[in-house]
């Protein structure tokens, strides 16, 4: 990098952490750090909940994606409108009818405290292993691209999120995940155009070559579960929205901070539906860049493929400036998914696991403790394990499939205690229970039974299901066995 573009990306950097820091003043009381007083504009709500479906991941696999095969991701954008008309309809009228700010509150009113204990657990375990894993992947492309320190990297952003989201609140949070999603969005769409504008032949070319490719190719339309089809990514990903929407605390938490529920609704309409452009242009990035280097307009070096081609295209190819600018609009992708990550979990550490007197003169000024201490060891925490990703990442990952396994089993049980009113805790807990084997069966065993006479035993189906068969298992057992549970206890009295 430049000295110009460097100054770029150092100033953007200290931007964030400065702009997001001055709203301590405005953040004294717990209602004020985890929902704003709900006086957020409802603008900035949206940009915020698109910002957290954007993370540094979809900035950099997506264009990856694309440039290795085809639009084949584009199926799960496609569900996000489907999920977001469900938001409005059932999850936004009943969150705010709940009126609490973690999201998990409504299956303790349906199920007792083991549903929110469980939910809640799950998720914290869940947004550990993600922040850790964004801040890892943060800063792996500018240390293979740049050779900086990884550690260095990220100890310095982790701990950059940290001082404004504590500081500032949700506030920071959705002020800051605003302005990044302008920034990513901005940084795409230059980038974008230089692309185009770069092909010896003019932007047609890229049409023609990656047409010639097949590139555009949205995936097989057989029908068939074993495979990434058009209709299995269409369907994890409607059922991967479902759970943004209808259980995941970061989600429900923007829902509470709005100041009304029609600006709530408008909210969690548009900051979804925004997401699906903004995905198509960086899957048309990464297909510009097969076109631009199938072309010979640029050369990749051996080694340089996947998504390492898209950070490559930006510190090589870009005028003095931009390059930091797009390097900004990386760490904005990524920092803004952490922080938001951050806020929400120690709103449920507070909301959940302390409960604190209301008629007591000094829980207000303990509740502020509680959520500075819990901000302070989340950020370390998913520091450690990001540094701890450098070198035992396939330790990491088995540990980031279970937590995904105990995970899935939130959306079941939020549909089962929304869509089956008569359903009762007993039935919960086996739905739970089945539904959480069957998708650690669907995770684990094709890892597991790998030799050719266990493989009988291992799921043949495709591992984006494994969501979608666990929540409908639970759906299903819950139902019947909550149903047969109440009948029986009847004939016994």
């Amino acid at each position: 990098m430049t000295f110009v573009d460097l100054t770029v990306f150092i100033l953007y950097l200290i931007g964030i952490v400065l702009f997001g820091s001055s709203f301590y003043k405005k953040n004294k009381t717990a209602s004020a750090f985890t929902l704003g007083n709900n006086n957020i504009p409802s603008w900035v709500i949206t940009m915020s909940i698109f910002a957290t479906f954007v993370s540094s991941i979809s900035y950099l696999a997506l264009p990856g994606q694309a440039y290795m095969s085809n639009w084949n991701a584009f199926a799960f954008s496609l569900s996000i409108p489907i999920a977001s008309l469900m938001a409005i309809k059932f999850f936004v009228p009943l969150y705010r009818k709940v009126n609490s700010p973690s999201a998990y509150t409504y299956l303790e009113q349906r199920f007792g405290p083991w549903a929110k204990s469980y939910a809640s657990i799950m998720y914290l375990l869940t947004q550990l292993m993600r922040a850790g894993t964004i801040l890892f992947l943060l800063a792996l492309p500018l240390h293979v691209l740049l050779d900086w320190n990884i550690t260095a990297i990220i100890v310095v952003t982790g701990f950059s999120v940290m001082i404004y989201s504590l500081l500032g609140g949700i506030q920071a949070v959705v002020w800051t995940d605003a302005i990044q999603a302008i920034i990513l969005i901005v940084g795409a769409l230059v980038c974008g155009f230089i692309i185009m504008f770069s092909m010896p032949e003019g932007p047609n070319q890229i049409l023609e070559i990656a047409t010639q490719g097949n590139k555009f190719s949205l995936g097989s339309f057989k029908v068939g579960l074993t495979s990434s089809t058009f209709w299995v990514v269409l369907i994890y990903g409607l059922f991967i929205n479902l759970q943004n929407y209808g259980i995941d605390q970061n989600y429900i938490q923007r829902y509470m901070t709005s100041g009304s529920e029609k600006e709530a609704k408008r909210s969690a309409l548009w900051g979804g539906l925004l997401y699906v452009p903004v995905s198509a242009m960086f899957l048309f990035i990464g297909t510009a860049l097969f076109s631009y280097y199938q072309s010979g307009a640029g050369i990749l070096p051996a080694g340089i493929e996947g998504d390492k081609v898209f950070p490559y295209f930006i510190v090589n190819q870009l005028p003095v400036g931009l390059t930091g600018l797009l390097i900004a609009s990386i760490f904005a992708a990524g920092m803004s998914t952490v922080s938001t990550s951050l806020n929400s979990s120690a709103t449920v550490i507070l909301t959940d696991f302390c409960k604190l007197p209301e008629d007591d003169s000094r829980t207000a000024k303990r509740s502020m403790k509680i959520l500075y201490l819990s901000s302070f060891i989340f950020s370390v925490l998913s520091i450690i394990i990001a540094v701890a990703m450098i070198n035992v990442q396939s330790a990491l990952d088995a540990w980031w499939k279970l937590a995904s396994i105990f995970s899935g089993g939130m959306l079941g049980l939020f549909l089962l205690g929304y869509f089956a009113p008569k359903v009762k805790s007993k039935g919960a807990i086996i739905g739970v229970v089945a539904g959480v084997l069957m998708i650690g069966w669907m995770s684990l065993t094709p890892y597991i039974f790998t030799s050719d006479s266990l493989k009988v035993y291992a799921s043949p189906f495709h591992n984006y299901l494994s969501i979608v068969f666990g929540t409908v298992a639970i759906l299903i057992i819950g139902f019947c066995v909550g149903t047969v549970i109440p009948s029986s206890t009847r004939k016994r009295e």
